[in-house]
């Protein structure tokens, strides 16, 4: 139990460390706008000149209040890390030379990788179970007392803080900070179920059996089976559901050619799939 605690707290260190990374490397030297409390710190920090690090550990200490005060304990033990994690990672990178932090002049590159960099570590913090904190706070507060939709709460909440932003930006670099928000998105969302997602696929064939014995025997994987009734013919047969991971897509889909050209074949990505012969043995 305490060596998987460890374990959260790293993973969640190292994806607060990747968002300060894409901060301080890639966005603030070249004044891409951005949303949540680092947004917030970016316009405070624009009229008054103090530390990033500082302005965002007071306001992170500031929203960690009325989580605490209006969301309950239970909110505020999943944000505490990130709350001084990532202060503490801007502070740590502030020290870092200028030219360190100079890495590119290119605002289009700047902007991809600190896009990149701020999805990935989100993803991480997310996928082990933590919360950025942040303005989210916020979001979670309108939803709860005035009830309005969580994703219309943390939009109306990051616009306000990009609008803020965008008074002393330059178009530019608010359409950057626009394709910042949108990598960092697709990456968090690929980082969270990163090493989960598989290959579904659905069968129908007049060589169920034969079929069925080869997933099972040859590609040691398992199946389902389905009664189903043919829309056109009324003709009842059975349809084959399985799982399994990308690498045997390619033998799957060789083998049911080589005993069924005409089979019926669907292939889709599931994110995560969970269970007996996945997140546990099959012969437990």
């Amino acid at each position: 139990m305490k060596k998987n605690y460890l374990q959260k707290l790293l993973m969640i260190a190292i994806g607060n460390f990747l968002v300060a990374a894409a901060v301080m490397l890639f966005i603030s030297p070249h004044g891409i706008i951005l949303g949540g409390s680092t947004g917030l710190s970016l316009v405070i920090t624009h009229s008054v000149h103090l530390p990033l690090s500082a302005v965002v550990l007071v306001i992170n200490l500031i929203l960690f209040g009325i989580g605490f005060v209006c969301l309950g304990k239970e909110f505020a033990l999943t944000t505490v890390a990130s709350t001084l994690l990532y202060p503490m990672m801007v502070a740590i990178l502030e020290q870092m030379p200028f030219s360190v932090k100079d890495i590119t002049d290119n605002t289009m590159l700047a902007a991809v990788f600190g896009g990149v960099l701020m999805g990935a570590g989100a993803g991480l913090i997310l996928r082990t179970g933590g919360s950025s904190g942040g303005t989210d706070v916020l979001s979670l507060v309108l939803q709860k007392y005035l009830h309005i939709n969580l994703s219309a709460a943390l939009y109306f909440v990051d616009g306000c803080v990009l609008a803020m932003q965008m008074l002393f930006s330059n178009p530019e670099q608010i359409l950057y900070g626009f394709l910042v928000l949108a990598l960092l998105t697709l990456t968090m969302n690929k980082i969270m179920v990163l090493g989960k997602s598989q290959i579904q696929m659905f069968i129908i064939s007049e060589k169920t059996d034969l079929i069925r014995e080869k997933i099972i025997y040859e590609e040691d994987a398992g199946v389902t089976l389905f009664e189903i009734e043919k829309g056109f013919t009324h003709q009842k047969g059975q349809c084959i559901m399985c799982v399994i991971p990308r690498r045997k897509l390619y033998s799957m889909n060789d083998m049911i050619t080589e005993i069924d050209p005409q089979a019926f074949v669907t292939i889709s990505e599931v994110n995560e799939v969970r269970g007996k012969g996945f997140s546990l043995s099959r012969y437990a």
